[in-house]
């Protein structure tokens, strides 16, 4: 059964994901044009990855939840509505699944916008202390997780210290 929480113009998405009682829950950048039974790419991997690793679902949310498949096409400015929204979304997905596994996979995109790295700050405390945070392949630059896209398919999880991540952007 699918999950899919979007505005009603369709202009930005706050949840994509299956139902599951365990899922995998991936944090991206921003989101795309994918919608249920249409997933891009990006969500395929994501789908492709909570099967290959026995989560029985897969949550996509994002730092910020406009629409727009280049992310030069994102606001200049962080429109606080929609973040707003992204927050009650995300606090509920997290109050749902308090202990999921959550992949960090917004690549170097976080640096396109100012304000993108605000919005990680803003979600890490919805975000329950029994979760554990992972990424996969090598960091971008040295310090981001890297976006699921241009990873290859064999790579494993490992462990991702949100906390450092947050105290070296």
């Amino acid at each position: 059964m699918w999950i899919y929480k979007n505005t009603s113009d369709n202009k930005a998405r706050f949840v994509l994901g299956e139902k599951g009682n365990n899922p995998l829950v991936c944090f991206g950048v921003n989101s795309s044009t994918a919608e249920p039974e249409a997933l891009d790419p990006t969500l395929t991997r994501v789908r492709n990855q909570s099967v290959a690793n026995n989560f029985d679902g897969w949550i996509m949310l994002n730092l910020y939840p406009q629409r727009a498949t280049n992310p030069k096409d994102m606001h200049q400015k962080r429109n606080k509505d929609i973040h707003t929204k992204n927050l009650y979304w995300i606090n509920k997905i997290f109050l749902k699944h308090p202990n999921a596994t959550v992949w960090a996979a917004w690549g170097g995109i976080i640096n396109q916008r100012n304000y993108l790295k605000h919005c990680l700050k803003e979600i890490i405390p919805l975000v329950p202390s029994s979760t554990k945070w992972v990424r996969r392949g090598d960091l971008v630059g040295g310090k981001h997780p890297h976006h699921p896209l241009y990873l290859r398919n064999d790579l494993s999880f490992v462990s991702f210290d949100i906390s450092q991540y947050l105290d070296d952007v």
